[in-house]
């Protein structure tokens, strides 16, 4: 049930935004050098890698670690790349990952392929068992405001309670800070 709710609501997507996404790689590209796209690394449902769309926010010069890991992320960011992340536009290529079954809707947020802390902790506690999800549990309740450890309770209890009105209920929670910026760091 699960996986026709994602097909439906990234196929759903995709139609409807498809203009806007047109219009944002444009952007990208006309703003910074380099692809409107950026194809990270992650670590997918049994720690297989994956490549993952996002909007280009970084400049192509920047390393591929955690943004958190930067000393000053804002000298790596692209001139729009801030409001992207912001309002989290720069998330919305990953509905193609959730239609092609990398991702789905709600899941633990995928991990950088060298984010070794967070995929052992995750490993540890059978989260990483679970499709990485768009969004989850742990961005509705801190985003990018809580330690690794705090994440992976937040994925461990998603876990357990996992359900097709769980997920609504983080979908439509998911809105609220979107929109506001709450709990942003670059």
């Amino acid at each position: 049930m699960k996986r026709l709710f994602d097909l439906a609501g990234a196929g759903v997507g995709l139609w409807f935004l498809w203009p806007a996404l047109l219009v944002v790689w444009i952007i990208v590209k006309l703003d910074s050098p380099g692809p409107g796209l950026h194809w990270s690394k992650r670590v997918g449902r049994d720690n297989r890698l994956f490549a993952m769309p996002k909007f280009r926010t970084m400049r192509i010069d920047a390393p591929q670690v955690a943004t958190h890991l930067f000393s000053d992320a804002d000298a790596f960011l692209t001139p729009i790349g801030k409001t992207l992340r912001r309002f989290s536009i720069d998330e919305l290529p990953q509905l193609w990952s959730v239609l092609i079954g990398d991702m789905s809707l709600v899941g633990p947020r995928p991990a950088l392929f060298n984010q070794d802390d967070l995929v052992a902790l995750r490993t540890e506690q059978g989260v990483h068992n679970l499709r990485p999800g768009l969004t989850g549990w742990a961005q509705i309740n801190g985003r990018d405001e809580i330690s690794i450890r705090e994440k992976v309770d937040l994925d461990r209890e998603y876990m357990d309670r996992q359900s097709l009105a769980f997920d609504l209920k983080i979908l439509i929670a998911t809105f609220a800070p979107v929109i506001s910026g709450r709990d942003f760091s670059r």
